[in-house]
């Protein structure tokens, strides 16, 4: 039976990098948007042509509720996952004096709340499989040695990484890996006017951006077989910066 996987924020930039590139490793996905749907039925026609399957759910990581009622009914109606990767993110960046309450709370709730409200429907599910399963959290470089203008961000992926390092604990028994993919300056669409390019490309030894598909293939590699003994990590993919 073909394992299946889902990426959260998987129509655009690095979730749809790794969705295709779990796709060509013989993965069914269960794609996710909050908004663009669209797009996200578009990267289930790729998959599609790949010889894969795939479906799309559509719900805000940040909303409790929303994600164990459309992920329940998901896993009732196919069954357990395989595989979760936590991708979906938000980035509200400022100088910390400058951040509105708003400014915290989103974040906070995207990107760390997110992490409970998508995984808590779905571990025991996984651990009842008595099987192998795997779950790779996109944190980000901001969150190890932290970055100038993203205190929220960096707390919410710091944080990140504490819950996935905790979890892998609870989980190891059971077969389940958790890991986390840290990238550093990626070549994507969040990326935005107040992101200091040309001041961080100094500091990065490969002396160029990543791109989302070398993060997927990295996530590929910790989903694998062959990752079986590895847990409770971080993987930097960030050319060096740190």
């Amino acid at each position: 039976m073909t394992e299946s996987v889902l990426v959260t924020g998987s129509s655009r930039g690095i979730g749809r990098a790794i969705a295709l590139r779990l796709a060509q490793a013989g993965y069914d996905l269960i794609l996710h948007c909050r908004t663009g749907r669209s797009e996200a039925e578009a990267v289930q026609a790729d998959i599609i042509a790949l010889g894969r399957q795939a479906r799309v759910l559509q719900f805000d990581v940040s909303d409790r509720a929303a994600c164990k009622a459309i992920l329940e009914q998901d896993v009732e109606t196919h069954g357990a996952y395989y595989g979760v990767v936590l991708n979906a993110g938000l980035t509200r960046d400022g100088a910390f004096p400058a951040l509105t309450d708003d400014d915290w709370d989103q974040v906070l709730r995207t990107n760390l709340d997110g992490f409970y409200n998508v995984l808590h429907p779905l571990t025991m599910p996984m651990i009842r499989r008595r099987t192998a399963g795997r779950i790779v959290c996109i944190t980000s470089v901001s969150g190890l040695i932290g970055n100038r203008g993203q205190v929220n961000y960096s707390a919410s992926k710091a944080g990140l990484i504490g819950a996935a390092k905790a979890l892998a604990i609870e989980l190891g028994k059971r077969k389940i890996t958790v890991n986390c993919v840290a990238p550093g300056l990626i070549d994507t669409a969040m990326l935005d006017e107040n992101v200091p390019v040309d001041e961080l490309m100094k500091m990065i030894p490969a002396q160029r951006m990543g791109t989302p598909e070398e993060v997927a293939g990295a996530v590929n590699f910790l989903m694998s077989a062959e990752a079986a003994y590895i847990t409770r990590q971080v993987l930097a993919v960030n050319g060096g910066l740190c």
